[in-house]
């Protein structure tokens, strides 16, 4: 019997999934308890239908992020840090301390979607990875000046 799957069963099927199972396991536990649909013309015409939804809805918030991506590689953040002997700095600065300065240019960044491959703790110029989607990276600069 065919089933397409309206939720992941571990081991089974993931959701949206169209897959062939014994007929028992089907009628007695899948479509029994909402993780199922019986394949018919109706339930294939609703699949289609939600799958373009979403493909639709997925291109839309690609290109929202393609924006914001644009977006960001006009902005260049500085951070005034103390520093002692030779330049040697202070401490570093967190993804917290990224988020925050690009809420104040106006864009609202997750702080664990900024990537940093090691910590910024020496003066200059950086350049940080913002992972917007798996498919949309962005990249900013980020300038440490010492504090007088």
């Amino acid at each position: 019997m065919k089933v397409i799957f309206i939720k992941d069963v571990r081991g089974q099927g993931k959701k949206n999934e169209i897959k062939e199972v014994k007929a028992g396991y089907a009628q007695n536990y899948l479509i029994k308890n909402g993780y199922a649909v019986a394949l018919t013309e109706t339930s294939k015409k609703r699949l289609d239908t939600q799958n373009k939804l979403e493909k639709e809805k997925d291109e839309q918030d690609k290109l929202e992020n393609l924006k914001i991506k644009d977006k960001l590689s006009k902005i260049n953040i500085v951070f005034k840090l103390k520093t002692g002997k030779q330049d040697q700095v202070f401490g570093s600065i967190s993804t917290k301390q990224i988020s925050e300065e690009l809420s104040k240019h106006g864009i609202k960044i997750d702080k664990k979607k900024i990537k940093l491959s090691n910590p910024i703790t020496s003066l200059g110029f950086h350049i940080i990875n913002i992972e917007l989607r798996k498919d949309v990276v962005a990249q900013i600069k980020v300038q440490v000046i010492k504090e007088n």
